[in-house]
């Protein structure tokens, strides 16, 4: 399998390759050269196997040769050994129609450690092949901080800094963050900044060639292509469990950075019989509006009570544009140049087709969200945050077809949104012992300023050379 980049002017690089660059070097994001696509008999196959082992066959024609299927079974066995679900993603019935997927029993509570777990292995066992050393670089809007540090805390060949936008994440995500000791570790709080923001940093600085000639870069946000790849899994897990390939499903997902979502683009394009994938937005709804009418166009971003959500500029959005245009990486470049430089861009005939054959949308404001966490207490006895809750509302508030189930991804634990699930049910979830204190434990992290220059000079001075 090789992989190209979407604006089409940087190398074609291997599997191995593009887990440990990242960002293309033409500003683009990675992905296959083709699609795999599984037969029906293969996806039936899928049915009763234990998760790792499905995670090595779903993963398996993504990485070819590089890595050995037992090898690769071996690596998923590790990475989900630390899970307190046995099932790692277990699907919840809510009614007669609607389903709720459990992707928070990961080590830091939310869906990002079941891709970065996988990461942090390819890490290891790419870097050792090579005898070399990564500088990972990433920004979070909560919870994809917490699941990088975990998962690379204390390895030997990477180090990594992660960039919060201060104040815009809740308690438990921040400590979660910034109570790691491990050396390898290095926690930037930038001050005045929103995530946006962050991940332009973020992609400035693969970019700059002053650091990337002292140091091997590496990407542990969803513009890393292994990490979407992992993410591909669970749609399976949920499609073999409700009938695929007999049976259509319909998936409602909460979508900030459109990665997660992407990866249910991605399923469908391997043959899991996905009906329709709906894409949950907050207020900031960027991709609302484009998947309704074509428009995509920046705003403000508003602060919510999901803030993994608060962002107007997705970057995973760009691989869709690429792969429903035709695969024109020079269309590509030139729609993100025009949208780096105005804001605002309208989609192509072909994108808009192409989106509304399996996309569907929905925006939810403060009282859609506490409105969906009240029905999932009261109706099902489930607390659920605010995230899920956009999904669950999406999913509730559009029409189906007959026999069609609807699961919404639930991506984090109502533990790490104890105050926003209280004021809407009454209840506050606490957090799993698993966890331990993490309110006791001493912070380490570093404020700095919205500027890129003293960003740049604090990794430049601390960064391991290549």
């Amino acid at each position: 399998m090789r992989y190209i980049s979407t604006r089409g002017r940087a190398p074609v690089l291997t599997f191995a390759e593009v887990t440990l660059t990242g960002l293309a070097s033409d500003g683009g994001l990675y992905l296959p050269e083709r699609w795999p696509r599984f037969s029906e008999r293969e996806i039936e196959d899928l049915r009763g196997l234990p998760y790792p082992e499905l995670a090595a066959r779903v993963m398996q024609p993504f990485i070819g040769e590089a890595l050995s299927f037992d090898a690769l079974h071996s690596l998923a066995q590790e990475a989900y050994a630390r899970f307190a679900h046995a099932a790692v993603t277990p699907l919840i019935q809510l009614d007669a129609r609607h389903w709720l997927l459990e992707l928070f029993h990961g080590p830091t509570l939310a869906f990002k450690d079941i891709a970065l777990q996988v990461l942090g292995g390819l890490f290891d066992l790419l870097l050792a092949r090579e005898d070399s050393f990564l500088t990972v670089i990433g920004a979070t809007s909560g919870d994809t901080g917490s699941a990088a540090i975990d998962a690379l805390a204390g390895r030997e060949r990477a180090e990594i800094f992660m960039l919060h936008p201060e104040g815009r994440v809740t308690d438990v995500q921040r400590v979660q963050m910034t109570t790691v000791r491990a050396p390898n570790v290095h926690n930037i709080a930038v001050t005045g900044a929103n995530f946006d923001e962050c991940q332009a940093m973020v992609k400035q600085l693969f970019a700059d060639e002053m650091l990337t000639s002292r140091h091997r870069l590496g990407a542990v946000n969803s513009i890393n292509w292994a990490r979407l790849m992992a993410q591909v899994v669970y749609y399976f897990a949920a499609g073999s469990q409700l009938g695929a390939p007999e049976r259509r499903i319909a998936f409602a997902v909460p979508t900030g950075n459109f990665g997660d979502v992407f990866a249910g683009y991605v399923a469908a394009r391997m043959g899991l019989p996905i009906a329709r994938l709906v894409v949950a937005t907050n207020v900031n709804d960027i991709l609302h509006r484009a998947l309704a009418d074509g428009n995509y166009s920046a705003d403000t971003v508003t602060p919510t009570a999901a803030p993994s959500m608060d962002i107007q500029v997705s970057s995973n959005f760009e691989r869709l544009l690429f792969d429903l245009g035709g695969r024109d990486g020079d269309a590509v470049a030139a729609q993100m140049a025009t949208f780096e430089r105005t804001r605002a861009i309208r989609l192509s005939p072909d994108q808009i087709a192409g989106t509304k054959a399996l996309f569907s949308s929905a925006r939810a404001d403060a009282s859609d969200m506490a409105a969906a966490m009240r029905w999932a207490w009261d109706r099902c006895g489930l607390a659920i945050d605010p995230h899920t809750a956009c999904a669950l509302h999406a999913a509730r508030m559009l029409e189906w077809e007959a026999g069609v189930p609807v699961v919404t991804l639930a991506t984090a634990h109502p533990g790490k949104f104890r105050d926003a699930v209280e004021r809407a049910t009454g209840f506050r979830p606490g957090l799993p012992r698993r966890v331990g204190d993490l309110f006791a434990r001493e912070e380490r992290c570093t404020r700095l300023p919205n500027n890129y220059e003293a960003i740049r000079r604090h990794i430049l001075d601390r960064a391991m050379p290549r």
